[in-house]
């Protein structure tokens, strides 16, 4: 049986590029890693000086390119946890690197490499990651939304990464709801604001039957689904891929969610066929990051 056009039009795209090197950035480290012939081969990370100069933070960065840079990469793609000229390649304001307030990184690299570089933000890299090489896979609409500190979402229209003018597209936590906005209440700030425990230690209780936990996450799902619904009304993807840190207590939360949703959608025919599922790709943001060189060449 001959592959989808899906399928087929994914692997064309990405032996047009056969040889490209994904970067992801952090507040305290930088990983990256070399994809060859839809493969990561190698995989390597760092800590970062996040206090230091902008020079200094960007220095630590390259060296890390240039230890699997070689003559056969065609691309460089580089996930950012900030705002971004995605045009431009330009970063504003890096998440817990106080001196990045406004750095032309496209041009900085694609100076000192030959190859197109490609810079957007985590969330977004996170939803290509799990189009090319995730529970993506075989889709044409997605939404992955990372739920961990913040809340946000990465949008794959017709097999497209979609960004918005400003690259603002996926911002669901801004999203009005209650007295205060989506990310409030769904994101692992919930927790810490509401309760005054930190996500991991409630997720350590819930995994041994603790009430308390149980009654908490069981709450946390029925504001998440209200999150989810935002998603549904705005995109209505085929499937939406959770990941971050709180994505690994989706046990504890998916029927509260489920609930919150068969209550209030407007749609149930929507949610017969909708896939609400967790990310399963340990190297998703390096790969995610790389996967913006795929993405380009549609």
């Amino acid at each position: 049986m001959p592959p989808s056009p899906v399928k087929r039009n994914r692997e064309e795209t990405v032996s047009k590029s056969n040889t490209v090197i994904g970067v992801d950035l952090g507040g305290t480290n930088v990983r990256a890693g070399i994809i060859e012939d839809n493969a990561l081969t190698r995989h390597i990370g760092k800590n970062i000086s996040s206090f230091a100069a902008e020079e200094v933070v960007l220095h630590e960065i390259l060296e890390l390119i240039d230890s699997l840079f070689t003559p056969h990469v065609s691309g460089i793609g580089i996930g950012v946890p900030s705002l971004v000229d995605v045009e431009k390649g330009i970063v504003y304001s890096v998440e817990n690197i106080p001196s990045w307030k406004e750095v032309h990184l496209k041009e900085k690299l694609e100076s000192k490499y030959g190859v197109p570089v490609y810079v957007n933000n985590d969330a977004n890299c996170f939803a290509l990651g799990e189009y090319y090489f995730g529970k993506g896979r075989g889709c044409r609409d997605i939404v992955g939304v990372t739920v961990g500190t913040g809340l946000g979402a990465g949008i794959i229209i017709n097999g497209k990464l979609y960004c918005g003018t400003n690259c603002g597209a996926g911002e669901i936590g801004n999203f009005p709801y209650k007295e205060k906005n989506i990310e409030y209440y769904c994101s692992g700030g919930f927790f810490t604001r509401e309760y005054s425990m930190k996500g991991d230690m409630l997720y350590e209780q819930a995994l041994n039957n603790d009430v308390g936990a149980l009654e908490i996450f069981r709450e946390f799902g029925a504001h998440f689904g209200y999150a989810v619904m935002t998603v549904l009304y705005a995109f209505d993807p085929e499937i939406i891929v959770l990941g971050g840190s709180v994505s690994r207590a989706f046990l504890f939360f998916e029927k509260s969610m489920t609930d919150t949703l068969k209550k209030h959608f407007s749609y149930p025919h929507v949610l017969e066929k909708l896939r609400v599922v967790c990310s399963e790709q340990k190297e998703n943001p390096v790969l995610g990051a790389a996967a913006l060189v795929f993405d380009a060449l549609k």
